[in-house]
């Protein structure tokens, strides 16, 4: 029999029992479903760490008082929470040459102000290196030199900010009033959309480092020359690590910390963080995958017994098939046909219901899910593998029947 013929063959007899060959690709359906899904949440999630990288940059180290990114060394209280200064700053861009760009800063949440229009946002008073570190681009205006040097009262405006304020006015030279202080809108920032961790990164009110620190904490009691973060971008990645070690001991020498002590201050390494993001996303999805691979497996076992059963069932056909002049190998292609087609048959609901399923879940949760053509040929390659591995033992068992004991079954 050529290919047609077995193809055709195959279809008759799955026909003949449509009931049973459907529940039988029940559980290559579920399984395909499964593995689409399953890796789209993988992917999406591997495609969110990416954009989180984009965003913060993997040169990057940022430092903060002890335990105020939830990491480890001692929390400190409340009221001594500022424990870095600008005079740490410079001496890190002074003393530690593979350190590109330094910016020093605070921040705060505040009402902003235009005419009759206000919103709730975060501010952050900052040096000139902040926008480089950050990857910020200017969409019009900026600060001057004298901004920052002078404590001038002037605002950058993030584009939520912006839009909320002035829709589609030009804010350019505004006075605005941040808290009870006016300021006159400096500039606007190109938009970044949506950041790593799900916040909206337009939603930000800029300030020179020295303006915040007079105007905005004053009542605060901030200590002079005081900051609530440091952020170091570095030259060249491969120097990250060494550069986090350099900080850490200047930072413990002009702190004039002993060995033992607790450092008063965290260092948090932004490709480590993604790191070790990553290789949790991973494991997660090779988990996810083996979830998906047992269905797949449980679905494969159920085609083997019913086709076990099939076998069983058509011995007297087997040997009529075989008496008339079919051998070994015919018989074993057409079972071998019915158990694939059980199985491509199972995968192409899979992937359509996988499909389905998995934009529901990203509409409806909220999940970063990322379906692509590699998926989709990754669970058809699966749907074919499962009816082949599957269905060989059942069709060697039929073509080694002896077609004239076949033939005495009743």
């Amino acid at each position: 029999m050529n290919l047609l013929e077995v193809i055709r063959t195959a279809l008759f007899a799955l026909r003949g029992n449509w009931m049973r060959s459907a529940l039988t690709s029940l559980g290559v359906i579920i399984g395909i479903a499964a593995v689409i899904v399953m890796v789209s949440i993988g992917q999406g999630t591997q495609a969110e760490i990416d954009k989180l990288v984009s965003g913060l940059g993997s040169n990057r180290l940022d430092i903060g008082a002890a335990g105020s990114f939830g990491g480890g060394g001692a929390r400190v209280a409340q009221g001594s929470r500022y424990t870095l200064t600008q005079e740490d700053a410079d001496a890190i861009r002074e003393q530690i040459p593979e350190v590109q760009y330094v910016a020093g800063s605070v921040r705060g949440n505040s009402q902003i102000v235009y005419a009759e229009n206000n919103w709730s946002t975060q501010w952050q008073g900052v040096q000139a290196d902040y926008f480089d570190i950050n990857g910020w681009a200017l969409a019009s205006g900026g600060f001057e030199a004298r901004d920052y040097s002078g404590g001038g009262k002037s605002v950058i405006l993030g584009e939520t900010v912006r839009r909320e304020l002035f829709g589609d006015e030009d804010a350019l030279g505004q006075t605005v009033r941040l808290g009870r202080v006016p300021f006159t809108v400096a500039g606007t920032l190109a938009s970044k959309g949506q950041g790593g961790f799900g916040q909206d990164q337009d939603d930000v009110v800029l300030v020179p480092l020295e303006t915040a620190r007079r105007r905005l904490m004053g009542a605060t009691g901030i200590p002079a020359g005081a900051v609530r973060e440091i952020t170091l971008g570095v030259g060249r990645a491969e120097d990250v690590d060494y550069v986090q070690t350099e900080v850490e001991a200047l930072l413990r020498q002009r702190h004039g910390l002993q060995p033992g002590d607790d450092d008063d201050f965290t260092v948090r390494n932004i490709a480590q963080v993604v790191a070790t993001r990553t290789q949790a996303t991973r494991l997660m999805s090779w988990l996810l995958g083996a979830v998906a691979t047992i269905s797949l497996v449980v679905g494969g076992i159920g085609i083997m017994n019913i086709m076990l059963v099939s076998v069983t069932e058509r011995i007297r056909e087997i040997g009529l098939r075989m008496a008339v002049g079919a051998g070994p190998r015919d018989i074993r292609r057409q079972f071998l046909a019915e158990a694939m087609l059980i199985s491509l048959i199972g995968g192409v609901l899979g992937i359509g219901i996988g499909i389905a399923g998995a934009l529901l879940l990203a509409s409806a949760q909220s999940l970063p899910v990322q379906v692509n053509g590699q998926v989709i040929a990754l669970a058809a390659g699966f749907s074919i593998a499962t009816g082949l591995f599957f269905g060989y033992y059942p069709a060697r068992k039929a073509s080694q029947l002896d077609p004239i004991e076949a033939l005495r079954q009743q």
